[in-house]
């Protein structure tokens, strides 16, 4: 995973299920895509009869969305993830999208996410932290909405009133990183460069410090006790394993 992105001139679709997704993170989430580039097509999809959209409903003209009606042909089920990846697969056969933000915690979505990627496209996924870990790993990186939105609020609120936003880095991770800093090229003190480290890491997962409370993976792994950090010329940062 790199450790940050400047806004790209790319033309990105994002591709609401809003019946599985809350729009209180929406601005969090087109904040994010301006990694990948302009966010030109967006679209939320449900059955806007529903009460439960009625927040999605307040979003369609303060951010231009297209809301895309769906009704429900049959009781528990819903045509909303059919039309949505129907779209999807139109747009990329296109040929005119560079990336794509599926905002969903339905696993469902995992076989869309992946097929995206085979053609070199970055896919992001943004949902809650119960979103299955299929639909998760299928995405390029994918971004806790709820920590999106909690750092967002550190960072408006006062400094003596700065609510915690971090949540506890899990030994998963920290294996992972282990393992990409070990496979990384280090000079001759053992520091190696932590972009390297994260594009291999981003080989393996698709976490996103973000999720975690942390504007990127450099302060992330600094807050980690098993890695030290150091910045050098030209602000490019290095890591070393220290335990």
């Amino acid at each position: 995973m790199p450790e940050s992105r400047a806004a790209q001139s790319g033309n990105i679709a994002l591709l609401i299920d809003a019946d599985n997704a809350s729009p209180d993170s929406l601005d969090a989430v087109l904040t994010v895509l301006a990694e990948l580039g302009t966010v030109n097509i967006r679209r939320a999809y449900g059955n806007w009869q529903k009460p439960a959209l009625k927040g999605w409903s307040a979003m369609v003209h303060r951010h231009a969305i297209e809301p895309q009606q769906q009704f429900d042909l049959t009781k528990g089920k819903s045509s909303t993830d059919m039309k949505m990846i129907i779209d999807a697969m139109d747009l990329l056969y296109g040929g005119r999208v560079d990336g794509f933000g599926l905002m969903s915690s339905d696993s469902d979505f995992m076989p869309l996410a992946t097929r995206l990627r085979q053609d070199g496209l970055e896919v992001y996924g943004f949902g809650t932290a119960r979103t299955p870990e299929s639909f998760r790993n299928a995405c390029t990186r994918f971004i806790d909405v709820a920590a999106l939105a909690k750092a967002a609020e550190v960072e408006d609120a006062p400094e003596e009133k700065a609510p915690a936003a971090r949540r506890e880095v899990d030994e998963e991770l920290i294996k992972l990183l282990g393992a990409a800093f070990r496979a990384s090229k280090r000079d001759e003190k053992g520091w190696a460069s932590l972009s390297e480290v994260g594009q291999r890491a981003g080989n393996r997962s698709s976490f996103d410090a973000r999720s975690y409370g942390y504007a990127g993976l450099a302060e992330l792994v600094a807050a980690l006790p098993n890695f030290a950090t150091e910045k050098r010329e030209g602000g490019r940062v290095y890591v070393k394993r220290v335990r």
